[in-house]
């Protein structure tokens, strides 16, 4: 299941940064990256992680995708509560780290509960001032 969160995690990415190279974005480029973002989110919403840790990171990918994704069956937004849900159990089950930041404000994204960002404001003020690469990148991502 690594390989397809990543493929989708690759995916999602790539559809949220369209166009930002400076390169034109060209219509079928754009529906075909939706539609794969959304056909991949669709095939994994049904898998089950084995363990914590994996659970986080596909409750995290699946948000994400569905957030980028123009697609929507009718049921996005019932997809996306029962993802919120299963990052609700997940949340205080996995320790602080760059994963559990990343679930939080990806959450945040979705609720705006100021809570979690809070939390994950918390987590990174913890780190020291040798961040990862990772760490790095999320502060860039998340925090203007």
């Amino acid at each position: 299941m690594k390989s397809q969160i990543d493929a989708l995690r690759q995916l999602t990415h790539e559809l949220l940064y369209l166009g930002m190279d400076g390169e034109p974005i060209y219509a079928d480029r754009f529906r075909q990256l939706n539609s794969d973002v959304y056909n991949q989110a669709e095939a994994l919403y049904w898998q089950k992680a084995r363990n914590d840790e994996e659970e986080a990171t596909l409750c995290v990918t699946l948000l994400k995708a569905y957030s980028a994704t123009i697609y929507d069956r009718g049921d996005k937004g019932e997809k996306v509560q029962i993802l919120l849900d299963r990052s609700w159990e997940v949340l205080n089950k996995i320790s602080d780290s760059l994963l559990k930041c990343q679930l939080l404000v990806v959450c945040y994204g979705e609720t705006f509960d100021e809570e979690l960002a809070k939390e994950a404001r918390a987590i990174m003020d913890g780190w020291s001032d040798s961040l990862t690469v990772e760490q790095q990148e999320l502060l860039n991502e998340f925090i203007p």
